[in-house]
């Protein structure tokens, strides 16, 4: 096994597995993470007896938390280049040339939940969580705001980014999110499962069927959103939410 950053990556057969590993943080998106979530996939894509890899969360609490908000800075230029390596480590599984499968455990949030539907196939355990909270920090989430109403329609996608409320696993299997939910204890052995089932499949048709599906994917939405993303920081309510969260108590947002 290598530690990636704070990720560890293991070889099993020929499936990759992804392990974020910064439990105590609830895995979210810290510098150690993103830099272990894009050297694994870099690393699957090129070792030929890699056929598929898996990303989960060490710990059982959370697949991921999202942004690391501790480490926010209110600088829009700053601002402005995290969004775009934070950007390009969300959309890195829809990048890579052979499938991801998130295998969910706990709570996907922000940066968390757009990892894994940036991935190829989402299994969930039955204790998973799914949101988009960046609303309640007076943001909005980046990846998902330009792929999640494809995933589970425009109203749906509104509600979840506006709201901010999470959906359980069985509410994200209705909504086409996941692919399957299964007991927490098998989450792991499942995803190797069906990872191996789709290993068995021929190779290069398989990359070019994520090739072919994910056609169209990217582009100048993705520049719009890296783009919005420091302005909605510069907002008097963008740096209540985020203080409160930081300071643990509910943000009182301006209401005139």
């Amino acid at each position: 096994m290598l530690r990636l950053g704070s990720v560890n990556y293991d070889v099993q057969d020929n499936i990759a597995i992804l392990t974020l590993d910064e439990p105590n943080k609830l895995n979210a998106l810290t510098s150690g993470i993103r830099m272990g979530i894009r050297e694994g996939l870099q690393r699957a894509d090129q070792d030929d007896a890699v056929r598929v890899s898996i990303i989960t969360g060490a710990g059982g609490k959370a697949f991921c938390a999202g942004a690391d908000i501790g480490t926010f800075d209110f600088d829009p230029e700053k601002a402005r280049a995290f969004f775009i390596d934070a950007m390009e480590v969300l959309s890195a599984p829809e990048r890579a040339l052979k499938p991801v499968i998130a295998a969910v455990n706990g709570i996907a949030y922000g940066g968390g939940f757009e990892l894994a539907i940036a991935s190829d196939f989402i299994l969930a355990a039955e204790s998973a969580r799914f949101g988009v909270p960046e609303i309640k920090l007076g943001l909005l989430p980046g990846f998902a705001i330009v792929r999640l109403q494809d995933i589970v329609g425009r109203a749906k996608a509104k509600e979840m980014s506006i709201l901010g409320d999470p959906v359980d696993a069985a509410e994200a299997s209705r909504l086409g999110l996941v692919s399957r939910v299964v007991p927490d204890e098998r989450l792991l052995v499942d995803a190797i499962a069906f990872a191996q089932r789709i290993a068995s499949q021929p190779r290069l048709a398989v990359q070019m069927a994520k090739s072919f599906y994910n056609r169209g994917l990217g582009g100048n939405e993705m520049r719009h959103a890296i783009d919005g993303f420091p302005f909605l920081l510069m907002h008097a309510d963008a740096r209540e939410g985020i203080n409160a969260f930081r300071e643990k108590r509910e943000p009182r947002f301006d209401k005139t």
